[in-house]
């Protein structure tokens, strides 16, 4: 008997099954995201949204904020709060936080209904022509990151 004649068969079944596996295993990797950058779309032209959970009417993305306060409203489900009030912050395009705060909800925010909330924040002038994110982010307290939803608003100085 041959030993390339025995070989050969079981080769070809050893490549086949780590053909196989490989295809597999890469089916079940995470997919790649797109890079977020300052002209990403994030939102629709009405509001901007986090999939079901939150709906920012004001500010719109790209929004030109000439003041030293930005005013924020909109609305989200009572599971965006806790005790009422979920994190805010603005932040310039170094990442610098240039203010925080929480928006408040004005209603019971105990459902799984959407909620309107509001807040304003105050902050120092920024240079004309800069770029700012305004960043929602739910109450999460548990710490728990799989909990954590984020909105990210681009605005304008």
């Amino acid at each position: 008997m041959d030993i390339k004649n025995v070989c050969t068969p079981w080769l070809l079944c050893i490549v086949f099954v780590l053909i196989v596996a490989s295809a597999g295993f890469l089916a079940f990797l995470p997919k790649a995201k797109a890079p977020i950058t300052k002209n990403s779309p994030i939102a629709t032209t009405t509001s901007a949204t986090l999939e079901d959970f939150i709906v920012v009417s004001s500010p719109l993305p790209n929004t030109l904020v000439g003041s030293t306060t930005l005013t924020v409203s909109g609305r989200a489900r009572g599971s965006w709060y806790f005790e009422a009030s979920a994190p805010i912050r603005l932040e310039n395009e170094n990442h610098t936080v240039i203010a925080y705060g929480n928006i408040t909800a004005q209603g019971d925010w105990m459902t799984t209904d959407f909620v309107p909330f509001s807040a304003t924040l105050a902050f120092h002038t920024q240079l004309p022509g800069s770029l700012g994110t305004l960043i929602l982010t739910n109450d999460n307290p548990s710490d728990d990151p799989a909990k954590e939803k984020t909105l990210k608003i681009p605005v304008r100085f």
